[in-house]
């Protein structure tokens, strides 16, 4: 008897992966009777597709998850040709990466390193040598970067494009996309359609990145690139744009910032005007000045010369569009608020022809009427620090063991900020300063000072700190007082005094009237800073390459950051040291 079978049609390409009842229903009948609901791959039987098909579906069921079609992968991540971490060096980041946890806040006590607050030196030394971060430590990297706004440029630097292409994959590090650091080059090697299409399509990120390396290669091509779209752009952008115009500011850049005075946004006008008010050759500079000047005079009616102020009765329009906020905040008048902003935006040079040629310290050394005193010589701190003038700058701050010089830190309704004074003065002569400001007036008021110092602090100002906590433990002073400054001391101090300071680790005697227990805290602060300079050490060593015989001249290298290769010492020669109690 011959069978007959009903011939079945070729079954569609499935869109869907086959129910699992329909797959054992093919297989059990056999593929010759039952065509499988599956998809055969060129040249593949139907039995060896439904094998295929219920291995997947084997799988899918087990794993309890639905299929789902393949995503798109993502484009490879850019190469970075910079060389890698040496072995030590990467253990290192590891290690401090791993450990950046809280570590407590507050007075700590014990005597290991706060591995956690040399992660910026590491990451700033590392960046020295131009060295990239291994790919398995970028993810722990940006994790450190976003949890502490302090590392993130450093890091992103480190971490290089390829922190920027795992941003775009990981919600968590979107902050990587803002401009926030990171190594910034001209792509395409500076070709003109490269840069015009990273402008146009790029990121927020990319794009100021781009401008603040133009500016940097040839500042009239950045602000060429700048113009073609600030109409266009977002008054939170522009602003952004606008600032990065801040390095390498020229008068090529004044009549962009004179357009940029009557922008919409109140934020955009006030940063062009501080931008042209930082050019002493810009034509707001010269209206500033025009109304500072009829302020502000010469009075020799009284006998001795004095400084005589009448502040302005009015802001107009055109000193609103200078940049000249009309409203004044909580607690200030008008006519000072307005007096102030006239001055500090006023070239300090011409105040020299101004009162009959004197130099700035015979201007500052004036008396000033009407209790105009404190008001002027603020705004004069202002400019200073606004258009980068040392010998003003010299002149405000006055010799550092005047005994006023202490009070003069922050005069009673002063807004001075002799911290930003100092910020104009080159490093050394910065250093010398604090140094002597330290000796003479103590650690209280020189904290933040002390922050704005080169590191590793060079001599006299590392001997200065020392010698001043020594004197602080000898009195029997509270210790936890000076956490702070001891925690800068770690970080700040030339690890080569290491040795020299195994001399101060030692429990001593509490005179009558210290703070309980001071002895002991003392010493584990002097040992937990000996400690850290000596690994600030061994970190500076493991950066270092490996020699090569054509490695004449190996350049600069981290000592700026983490050491320096030998002691340091007195203007006279001799090594310095803390004082021998």
């Amino acid at each position: 008897m011959t069978s007959t079978t009903t011939p079945t049609s070729p079954a569609p390409t499935p869109t869907a992966p086959a129910p699992w009842s329909d797959l054992v229903s093919a297989a059990l009948l056999g593929t010759e009777r039952r065509t499988p609901p599956v998809a055969a791959r060129p040249g593949q039987g139907a039995a060896a597709a439904l094998l295929d098909a219920a291995a997947v579906s084997t799988v899918r069921r087990r794993a309890a998850l639905r299929p789902a079609p393949a995503g798109e992968r993502p484009a490879p991540a850019p190469a970075d040709p910079r060389p890698l971490l040496p072995p030590a060096a990467r253990r290192r980041l590891s290690l401090l990466l791993a450990d950046r946890g809280d570590s407590g806040g507050g007075s700590r006590r014990g005597t290991a390193p706060d591995l956690t607050e040399l992660l910026p030196q590491w990451l700033a030394a590392a960046d020295t040598y131009g060295y990239r971060a291994p790919e398995a430590l970028l993810p722990a990297l940006l994790d450190a970067a976003r949890a502490r706004t302090d590392l993130r440029p450093a890091a992103l630097a480190l971490a290089g494009p390829r922190a920027l292409w795992l941003a775009r994959l990981n919600d968590d590090w979107k902050f990587a996309l803002r401009g926030l650091g990171g190594p910034s080059e001209l792509p395409g090697d500076n070709a003109p359609e490269a840069v015009r299409r990273t402008w146009e399509e790029g990121l927020f990120a990319e794009r100021v990145a781009l401008l603040t390396a133009l500016r940097r290669h040839d500042p009239p091509a950045g602000l060429a690139l700048l113009t073609t779209t600030w109409s266009t752009e977002r008054a939170e952008d522009r602003l952004m744009f606008l600032d990065s115009l801040r390095e390498d500011l020229s008068a090529a850049d004044e009549p962009f910032l004179e357009q940029a005075l009557s922008d919409r946004s109140r934020n955009v006008r006030a940063t062009a005007a501080e931008l042209l008010s930082a050019l002493p050759g810009s034509a707001l500079a010269a209206r500033m000045a025009q109304r500072a000047q009829t302020c502000i005079g010469l009075d020799r009616t009284a006998g001795a010369p004095a400084i005589s102020v009448e502040a302005p009765h009015e802001c107009d329009m055109g000193m609103q569009r200078d940049g000249v906020a009309p409203k004044p905040p909580s607690g200030r008048g008008e006519r000072s608020w307005w007096l102030g902003q006239l001055v500090e935006a006023t070239p300090l040079n011409g105040w020299h022809a101004r009162f009959g040629g004197r130099d700035a310290a015979a201007i500052i050394g004036l008396p000033v009427g009407d209790d105009w005193r404190t008001e002027l010589h603020d705004a004069w701190c202002r400019a200073a620090v606004r258009q980068r003038h040392a010998d003003w700058a010299r002149a405000l701050l006055g010799a550092p063991a005047a005994p006023s010089q202490a009070a003069e830190v922050a005069p009673a309704g002063s807004s001075r900020d002799l911290t930003k004074l100092l910020t104009v003065l080159p490093e050394d002569e910065r250093a010398q300063w604090v140094a002597e400001f330290i000796a003479a007036h103590g650690l209280s008021e020189a904290f933040r000072m002390l922050g704005v110092c080169a590191v590793p602090w060079a001599e006299p100002l590392g001997g200065a700190v020392v010698d001043a906590l020594d004197i602080a433990r000898d009195a029997g002073s509270y210790p936890w007082s000076f956490s702070g400054v001891m925690g800068l001391a770690e970080r700040c101090l030339d690890p080569a005094a290491a040795d020299r300071l195994d001399m101060l680790t030692a429990v001593t005697d509490e005179p009558e009237g210290a703070s309980p227990g001071s002895g002991g805290y003392w010493s584990e602060a002097f040992q937990r800073l000996v400690g850290t300079l000596r690994l600030r050490a061994t970190m500076r060593t493991e950066l270092t390459p490996p020699a090569t015989d054509d490695d004449t001249d190996p350049g600069p290298g981290p000592s700026a950051v983490l050491s320096a290769d030998a002691p340091a010492t007195t203007p006279g020669g001799a090594t310095a040291g803390p004082r021998v109690p």
